[in-house]
This record gives structure tokens, C-alpha cells and sequence, in this order.
């Protein structure tokens, strides 16, 4: 009798424990959890644990609260009318609060439904006010975050934060690449001959400098020359000569003395 009672409850439990199973859903750390009751969307988001409900009338969507990347490849015009080939990431994530609109208006496909139509919009908008060269330099920056800011005036009442647009590649036209490379090197060679003149610009002012410096110093020496001068030059040469044991042989025209050695003139004779 007790083995019949076990069987069946037994059975019982079996038999209700995908019922059990199918009305409890775990949302996970890094994603939102929003109720469907009878078709209708619950403005209550759930975050992470374990959630219950009644599995005939409600399921719980989720979506992923963590911030996405949409890798894109796409031609892009610029304001010459050139097509240029492009490598784009996205990155993106669903706002919480807004997430049960999202889903009211757009669905679970909202990556292909309004961002990605929303972002190429954008890029043609923006690249082409733009100069291809432009994209290859140092006004990528400037595309990126006019491209972002284009999609959020459409996004930001759906629900959608564009967090970045990175224009992670721009394949120019072979010419062009030629010709912004030549550029560049003729740039390169400019600058490179401007420091050799600064340079040069520079030598020339310490040469002058140190012309005047001489000239002034000659000039200060040449006027300090006088005849008294001289003369007393000469007569503190020849009391230091007079002074000196060595033997020696002093000419003079009376005002310079010249002294010669005894030995050299003696050797002449």
C-alpha cells in the first residue's frame, strides 16, 4: 500500500516538475530580466536571481546589460565623392529604465531594426563633409564623435546609449595614399630644412658677435696706446732689464728697447 502511495506521488512530482522547471529563470549578472504577462510588456525590470512566474501566461525576456560591439565593414562617401572602405565598431548598450520601451517598439532585433540603419545614415551624413584625406589624420577623432552624437538624436528616446564609434580602418584609394604620402614627405623634407637655416641663421649671429667683441676690444686697446703710455711701458721694460744678472745687449731707438742675446750676436762675428 506505502509502495503504491510512493509510486504515486512519484509520478505526480515527475510529471509536474517541468511545470516547476519552466516557471523559474535565472537572470544572470550582466543582463536585465522584463516580464511579458498576456502579450503585454511589465515596466518592471528585474536584475540578477532567480525569478518565478507562471509559465502559461508570462515569460521573462532578457537582455543583456553589458556593453556590446557591432563590427560593421561599409564603403563610406567623402565630400570629393570618393568611396572609401572602412572597418567600424559600435559599442553600445541597452539604458535599464528604458528597456521595457524597447521592447514595446523596436522588439528583441533592435540591433538590425534601428541601429545598424540609424548608423549608416550617420556615416554618410558625416563623411561626406569631409575630405577623404581628412579621415586618415588627425580628424578621425572628429568624425568618430560627430557619427556618435548623429545616431544619439535618434536613439536616445529607444532606449539605445552609443557609447563610442571607432573608425578602426580607412583604405584610401591608391592614389590618394600615394599623394598624401608625398605630401607628407615633402612636408618632412620643409621642416627638416627650416632647422638647418635656423641653424645656420644661428652661427652666423655668433660669428657676428664675436666680430664686434674683437673689433670693440681692439678699438679699447688701440685708444689706450698713447705716446705717454708707450713711454712708460718702455722705461718699466728697461728698469726690469737692468735688474736682471744675465748679460745682454739692449737696442733701442730710444723709446722701444729690443734686447738680443750676447752669444747669437757674438756667433755672427
Amino acid at each position: 500500500m506505502k509502495q503504491r502511495f510512493f509510486s504515486k506521488h512519484w509520478v505526480l512530482f515527475m510529471m509536474t516538475l517541468p511545470i516547476l522547471l519552466s516557471s523559474c529563470v535565472v537572470v544572470r549578472q550582466g543582463e536585465f530580466g522584463v516580464k511579458r504577462r498576456l502579450g503585454k510588456v511589465s515596466d518592471n525590470v528585474y536584475t540578477s536571481g532567480l525569478k518565478t512566474f507562471n509559465p502559461f501566461t508570462t515569460k521573462i525576456i532578457k537582455l543583456s546589460a553589458q556593453t556590446e560591439n557591432i563590427e560593421v565593414s561599409l564603403n563610406i562617401p567623402s565630400q570629393e565623392g570618393l568611396t572609401i572602405q572602412s572597418e567600424v565598431s559600435i559599442l553600445y548598450r541597452v539604458v535599464k529604465k528604458d528597456a521595457p520601451e524597447l521592447l514595446r517598439t523596436v522588439g528583441l532585433e533592435y540591433e538590425e531594426t534601428i541601429i545598424l540603419p540609424v548608423f549608416r545614415s550617420a556615416v554618410a551624413d558625416v563623411t561626406s563633409k569631409y575630405y577623404a584625406k581628412d579621415m586618415h589624420s588627425g580628424n578621425r577623432a572628429g568624425i568618430e564623435i560627430a557619427i556618435r552624437e548623429l545616431m544619439m538624436k535618434t536613439l536616445k528616446d529607444k532606449g539605445i546609449l552609443v557609447e563610442n564609434v571607432l573608425l578602426k580602418s580607412i583604405a584610401l584609394p591608391k592614389n590618394l595614399t600615394k599623394a598624401i604620402e608625398d605630401k607628407l614627405e615633402a612636408e618632412q623634407q620643409a621642416q627638416r630644412m627650416e632647422f638647418v637655416l635656423q641653424q645656420e641663421k644661428q652661427e652666423a649671429e655668433r660669428k657676428r658677435i664675436q666680430a664686434t667683441g674683437e673689433r670693440d676690444a681692439n678699438r679699447i686697446i688701440s685708444e689706450g696706446l698713447s705716446e705717454q703710455v708707450l713711454q712708460f711701458k718702455a722705461l718699466d721694460a728697461w728698469l726690469k732689464l737692468s735688474q736682471s744678472t744675465n748679460s745682454k745687449v739692449i737696442i733701442t731707438n730710444g723709446t722701444v728697447p729690443m734686447m738680443m742675446d750676447p752669444e747669437a750676436v757674438g756667433g755672427k762675428k
